[in-house]
């Protein structure tokens, strides 16, 4: 019955409520490119810590320089990491290089290109031929930040331009969340490991493989527990593994078949504190339906279907968002866009649907996405084809090319940082 099925955005939410961003832990700097930071990055010293030139000329007084050509005497070098400590007075000049600090006295710099020096030595004169005004080509004190200054918020996933600042501004070390540690968990006795003995009956595991990559994309760490038999004991032993993880997911054995143990085996209540604790079961999509989330002793576990379109769609519209609630990231339903049609689609029934597609940009600048005329949930040739998913939301009646549509992207954000 419809009834039973619960709608994607409550499953998604009731996910979302029982997870938490985990604990900080300090890295160095250096190794910080992908984490999220758990507290504001601030700067530990003013930068440029004093007045400095930003270009390679000479430092001047701009009074004396209001009516070229003019001469003046060179009297000291202010190089980058040095510095001229004297007092620029009138008629006066210093080579400045670039990042050098300002000298007192001087308030700006004329470019090297439009001075004649007679020679690099002290004492020598120089012709401006370029006048400047005040402050022309000097980088004042605190120009890009000062000490105390919030760099980078706290729950950002950290670019290679977020490094670059905190470095920048002299914090060596960051704290930032903890990985997630997501124990991943294969049942099926028809399943095989890439590589191991091919039999025309057997199916080679491809689902850990995939959720151990959406895991290390996303930013945490991934405990591949094997395949366990369709053995209700030789599952619990191996789903005892997850034991300390942050999350268990497990791939298969969520639906109502005789050899779908999941339930059965893991929720004994012989188990005690350990056994399932089931949350809900079931959700109205497509592909996915059979979903299970709950709590196996304390830890989290989402349940997902053995389909390897099933168990990535549901990595997509869940786990996913699970995983960055974890690490203090604004999570919520996966981000969406529009796009238009390129071909007609029949009414959608009581599911959420989301279809496999590939997409071009017209002359226009449209995106035109083409959902593939088969659907089955165990093709994943068309998955990797895809660049998105077409939504469909529950009884969407009838579409035609040219109507807008809405698209979960898988290019440029799903499975890439």
């Amino acid at each position: 019955m419809v009834s039973d099925l619960l709608p994607v955005e409550d499953a998604l939410a009731r996910i979302l409520d029982a997870v938490s961003p985990l604990a900080a832990e300090v890295v160095p700097v250096s190794e910080a490119l992908g984490r999220v930071s758990a507290e504001p990055i601030t700067a530990r010293r003013t930068q440029p810590p004093m007045a400095v030139s930003a270009m390679d000329g000479y430092a001047v007084r701009a009074a004396d320089v209001a009516a070229v050509p003019a001469t003046l005497r060179r009297v000291g070098s202010a190089p980058a990491g040095g510095g001229y400590t004297g007092t620029v007075g009138p008629g006066e000049a210093v080579r400045i290089f670039t990042g050098g600090p300002v000298p007192d006295g001087a308030d700006c710099i004329v470019l090297q290109e439009d001075v004649d020096a007679a020679s690099e030595e002290d004492g020598a004169q120089i012709l401006v031929r370029e006048g400047a005004a005040a402050g022309t080509f000097v980088r004042p004190a605190g120009l890009d930040f000062r000490t105390g200054d919030v760099g980078v918020p706290a729950g950002r996933r950290l670019t290679a331009r977020d490094i670059g600042l905190a470095a920048a501004m002299n914090v060596p070390w960051l704290q930032v969340r903890r990985r997630p540690r997501v124990a991943i968990l294969s049942t099926g006795d028809e399943i095989v490991r890439p590589g191991e003995l091919d039999e025309p009956t057997r199916i080679v595991s491809s689902n850990a493989y995939a959720l151990a990559a959406v895991v290390r994309a996303v930013g945490g760490e991934a405990i591949d527990l094997g395949i366990a038999p369709d053995d209700r004991e030789a599952l619990r032993a191996m789903a005892a593994g997850a034991r300390g993880a942050d999350l268990l997911v497990t791939s298969g054995g969520a639906s109502v078949g005789r050899h779908d143990l999941v339930q059965e085996a893991l929720g004994d209540g012989a188990l005690g504190a350990d056994a399932l604790q089931v949350g809900f079961w079931k959700i109205a999509m497509r592909p996915g339906k059979p979903l299970i989330f709950g709590r196996l002793g304390a830890v989290p576990m989402l349940g997902l279907p053995g389909n390897p379109v099933s168990t990535m769609v549901c990595a997509a519209v869940f786990l996913r968002p699970a995983l960055e609630r974890m690490l203090g990231l604004d999570a919520g339903p996966a981000t969406l866009s529009e796009a238009v049609l390129a071909v007609d689609l029949k009414a959608n029934d009581r599911r959420q649907d989301y279809m496999r597609a590939t997409s071009q940009t017209d002359s226009e600048g449209r995106r035109l996405v083409t959902p593939f005329t088969r659907q089955d949930s165990s093709m994943m040739s068309k998955l990797a084809e895809a660049d998105c998913l077409v939504v469909r939301p529950p009884h969407d009646p009838a579409r035609q090319r040219g109507d807008r549509v809405t698209i979960l992207p898988l290019d440029g954000g799903f499975l890439s940082i």
